[in-house]
């Protein structure tokens, strides 16, 4: 059986034909890559019995032969392919095995003994040296500078773009090559004075990014004939940055030497005449290092927290209630950063870089972040149109969608509602929701709540799984049975301190105690306890903290506002459109609420059907014989008042849960970039076509059956639309007080009582139980009331005030009740002005639900 030899740049692989072997950026495979182009089991070069063939396994970028991409092929001696591009990707070159001379026990010169099965090392049959980057040599040495260190430029090497440069030296001396935190660049590419380099995702581009964060026309990197350079953002949709900042849509932005350009998951430098890109797979180091949280009054909810999550890593947070776990994960997540202190993203600040960072970033909440009426592939197609730029095409998306779910094994339920799977199948979407943009980094709180210990089991399989395939994975959880799982395991104590952080094997052991019911027992017994100094007197603290610890702490600068106001991948009218079409996606999934919308104003209607019809006329024939005036027709204002009253449950009813409900998911989906404006309109348009078509609904139910004035103030003939306009605004004020009181409550069983207390109060200030104009105070109060314009509009077509004047004083009328045409616009104008200072009122009050290093 022939063997056969693998060689990529100085590199050799002899392979024995009596076993595959799989190629990829895995370390645990046979044949590695550490390129992002090549996928993590990229394919696998076997003999068959006849002939050597290679097998792709349907990597993201393909395999390529002859600039051909192929997925099952024979190969042999002489052949050559590239993984992950056509052209400049990881290039193999076929050869028959030479047999050595010193017999056949010896291997030839400068080829590398047999890759043998489950080394799991990258390092087994390399030839070419791979340098160990020397480690600083004190604390502050180690203390990463946000961004790339910066490093000089170098002389002209020998080789290809591709080609790796051999030595870092430590402290980053002439000669070393720039890196970012302590990696060596992606990809080199050459970049002469007077070029323009175009990067984007289209193939047209000459710098091709395989990333769906990144626009198909992005930016160009520009070299003036004077030796500058310079960035130029080209309408992106995600942004370009500049050191972690963005710079504006369109806008240039000249370029230092140490000047960091961010480009999706990519990062570029240029130093000297070559661009260096950096490419974010997924193996990030993550630490926090003294932070510290002081609440109003000078309290201190987060204590001096400070551990570090290497790459590849799942990292859990156990503690008891109160010992701050969600304040440190806010914290982490830039949520609500802390006072003091910072948290590194791969040696880069996440405060001062968080509009470029958050996307990189995944967070799954306790509670799941998608809308359960919808299946499990609308949900992440309406996720991903927010999420990816708006020149992504269907296609495109449809295509992560699928890749996503057949990596979490939900491939056969994307037809199914998310209300019919388990609970550990929607966890699992929601992390699915996340993964769409390929983050580094994965955040989730309480992942296990509430799942049976089998289901508990699943889920953390899944983020171990989800850790070795290359992210860190970091889990706030009550749960303490499947810890062993875990890389690292991070103790809180009561008030917001470490007590311990090291592997979970050796937690039990450092606590004294045989359980966690005992440790976490001991932490309510002796809360004033010195936990963390326990901890930081350990030899566990000297192995697996103090090098972390020991950097000085540091005040949180605060960040310029324009700073935290990243670019949207969607524009404002497209994420409209989208949540427009979401949000009537899932109102059409709901038919309980689609038959409640119906059956509500019906029976509001028809219950001002039951006044005695006879008695029931809303204009004034009867005269008193003996004074010749108009007797009074009370009938007329309690059927407004009943059809009004309505029309404002209705209205209110319809929004007052709308907010609330969906506060996970709006936060979440704020910070990847949603527009509150956009978000708000979505729910205005939809809940006021939906309310409007209510209070029509009412007023022809309730006025058609009676007689009306021959003629209109303002619509002439049509009397009865005219009086279906007024209900018909009430409910869309209404409405919008509604969304008032779901933007301000903390829990959805809040909404009820404050639903009643409105509608009552609107019964109070319609103007038909008692006379308003004349009693001050009252009376100008009533002027906040939408119920008070409604009625009062409604009555200017009826003549109110000659059909139902003031008994106590007939000299007196209503100027709000006056039968003109102006008093009939100003009570509608009114209305609108109330429905525009809620929705005011609603964006103001959302600014709380956004992560705070967000908020202007």
């Amino acid at each position: 059986m022939p063997e056969l030899v693998l060689e990529s740049n100085g590199r050799t692989w002899t392979l024995d034909p009596s076993r595959p072997y799989t190629l990829g950026r895995d370390p645990q495979g046979d044949i590695v890559f550490d390129d992002a182009r090549v996928s993590w089991r990229h394919a696998t070069v076997s003999f068959d019995g006849r002939s050597w063939v290679i097998e792709d396994h349907g990597s993201t970028n393909g395999t390529f032969v002859q600039g051909r991409r192929i997925r099952h092929m024979d190969i042999g001696p002489g052949a050559s392919l590239h993984l992950g591009n056509a052209t400049d990707g990881p290039r193999l070159d076929l050869s028959a095995a030479v047999t050595p001379v010193g017999g056949p026990g010896e291997q030839p010169q400068g080829a590398a003994p047999y890759a043998q099965p489950g080394t799991g090392t990258p390092g087994w049959a390399q030839q070419a040296p791979q340098q160990v980057v020397p480690h600083q040599a004190s604390a502050q040495q180690q203390a990463p500078q946000p961004g790339w260190q910066q490093a000089p430029a170098f002389p002209q090497q020998q080789g290809g773009p591709g080609e790796q440069y051999a030595q870092k030296t430590p402290g980053g001396g002439a000669g070393a090559p720039p890196v970012y935190g302590d990696r060596s660049p992606t990809t080199f590419h050459q970049f002469s004075l007077g070029r323009v380099m175009r990067i984007g995702r289209a193939l047209e581009n000459d710098l091709v990014v395989s990333d769906l964060q990144v626009s198909r026309h992005h930016a160009e990197f520009r070299s003036t004939p004077d030796g500058r350079f310079e960035i130029r953002d080209l309408g992106s949709h995600n942004g370009t940055y500049v050191n972690g900042q963005p710079i504006a849509k369109g806008g240039t932005v000249p370029l230092g030497p140490s000047d960091i350009v961010g480009v999706g998951h990519s990062t570029f430098r240029i130093v000297g005449d070559r661009l260096e890109e950096f490419v974010d797979t997924g193996e990030v180091t993550f630490s926090a290092r003294h932070l510290t949280v002081t609440v109003d009054g000078g309290k201190q909810i987060l204590k001096d927290v400070s551990f570090g999550a290497p790459e590849k890593s799942l990292i859990a947070v156990i503690g008891p209630s109160g010992s701050g776990k969600s304040t440190l994960l806010k914290a982490l997540t830039g949520y609500r950063p802390a006072n003091q202190g910072e948290v590194l993203y791969d040696n880069r600040n996440l405060y001062k870089q968080f509009a470029e960072l958050r996307q990189r970033i995944g967070l799954v909440p306790q509670d799941d972040i998608l809308h359960k009426e919808l299946t499990v592939n609308k949900a992440l197609k309406y996720a991903a149109k927010l999420r990816f730029p708006a020149d992504t095409t269907a296609l495109e998306r449809e295509a992560r969608i699928d890749e996503v779910l057949r990596e979490l094994k939900l491939d056969v339920h994307k037809e199914k509602k998310v209300t019919s799977l388990s609970g550990g199948q929607r966890k699992r979407v929601s992390v699915a929701l996340e993964l769409l943009t390929k983050p580094s980094l994965i955040f989730l709180d309480e992942p296990t709540s509430g799942l049976d210990p089998g289901m508990d089991r699943d889920v953390m399989q899944l983020l171990r799984g989800l850790a070795d395939d290359g992210r860190t994975v970091l889990v706030v959880t009550h749960s303490v049975a499947e810890l062993a799982l875990c890389d690292k395991l991070l103790v809180m104590a009561p008030g917001g301190a470490v007590a311990y952080f090291g592997p979970p094997e050796e937690a039990l052991n450092f606590f004294g105690y045989d359980s966690w019911a005992d440790v976490f027992s001991a932490f309510e017994s002796y809360r004033d306890y010195d936990w963390a100094g326990r901890w930081k007197g350990s030899q566990h603290y000297q192995m697996y903290a103090a090098e972390i610890d020991a950097v000085a702490a540091q005040a949180v600068p605060v960040p310029v506002p324009q700073a935290m106001k990243p670019p949207k991948p969607q524009g404002w009218g497209s994420q409209l459109m989208t949540l427009i079409r979401r949000y009537a996606a899932v109102i059409a999934s709901d038919k309980g609420f689609l038959a409640l919308t119906v059956i509500l104003p019906a029976v509001i209607g028809s219950v001002s059907l039951l006044i005695d019809h006879n008695r029931g006329l809303l204009v004034n024939q009867a005269i008193n014989p003996r004074t010749g005036t108009h007797v009074p027709n009370g009938t007329a204002t309690t059927v407004l008042l009943i059809i009004a009253v309505g029309a404002c449950f209705a209205g209110a009813a319809n929004s007052v849960r709308e907010l609330i409900k969906e506060r996970v998911i709006y936060e979440r989906e704020r910070a990847t970039g949603l527009s509150r404006s956009a978000y708000l309109m979505s729910k205005v348009v939809v809940l006021g076509v939906i309310t409007m078509l209510q209070g029509l609904m009412v007023g022809l139910i309730g006025f058609s059956s009676r007689r009306i004035p021959g003629r209109g103030l303002v619509l002439g003939g049509s009397t009865l639309f005219e009086l279906c306009l007024p209900i018909m605004g009430l409910g869309f004020a209404s409405m919008m007080f509604g969304l008032v009181i779901s933007s301000l409550v903390k829990t959805a069983e809040k909404t009820m009582p404050l639903l009643v207390m409105f509608a009552i109060i609107q019964v109070v200030f319609t103007g038909c139980l008692f006379t308003l104009h004349g009693t001050p105070g009252v009376n100008e109060f009533s002027y906040l009331m939408p119920s008070r314009w409604a009625v009062a509009a409604a009555g200017t077509t009826l003549d109110f005030n000659n059909i139902a004047p003031n008994v106590d004083d007939p000299g007196s009328t209503d100027p709000l009740w006056n039968h003109t045409a102006s008093a009939w616009g100003l009570d509608m104008v009114a209305l609108i002005v109330l429905g525009v200072v809620c929705g005011f009122l609603v964006a103001r009050f959302l600014r709380r639900h956004e992560p705070e290093v967000m908020r202007r």
